[in-house]
């Protein structure tokens, strides 16, 4: 069974930073794309950003461009996000997805849309205070 495992989501002052894992298991790793996505309160959900784990090829919503960084261990099947100058717009719970890569990456945004994910992460929650 193909499970992702989020973690390292808190609480944190604007401007401050925050490193979130995703690991994952029980499907062809290097076949995938893992996206990060999230979602506030009476909002739609987000994408935030995306890495092709066949050649590390990353993706970043405009939101968090510049900010926030994608990144793999393949050998530990563990995603990183790590979240610098963090607003309090940034507040949201994030979960980590999984797709076939051809699936969600046939273009540069086409991984922006979540219907194309087929296993989703609990969920971590992050918050910055102001």
């Amino acid at each position: 069974e193909v499970q992702l495992v989020e973690s390292g989501g808190g609480l944190v002052q604007a401007g401050g930073s925050l490193r979130l894992s995703c690991v994952a298991s029980a499907f062809a790793f290097d076949d995938y794309a893992i996206a990060w996505f999230r979602q506030a309160p009476g909002k739609e959900r987000e994408g935030v950003s995306c890495i092709s784990l066949s050649d590390g090829t990353t993706y970043y919503g405009d939101s968090v461009k510049g900010r926030f960084t994608i990144s793999s261990d393949n050998a530990k099947n563990t995603i990183y996000l790590q979240m610098n100058s963090l607003k309090p717009e940034d507040t949201a719970v994030y979960y980590c997805a999984a797709a076939p890569e051809l699936d969600v990456l046939p273009g540069d945004s086409t991984w922006l849309w979540d219907g194309g994910y087929d296993y989703w992460g609990q969920g971590t929650q992050v918050t910055v205070s102001s």
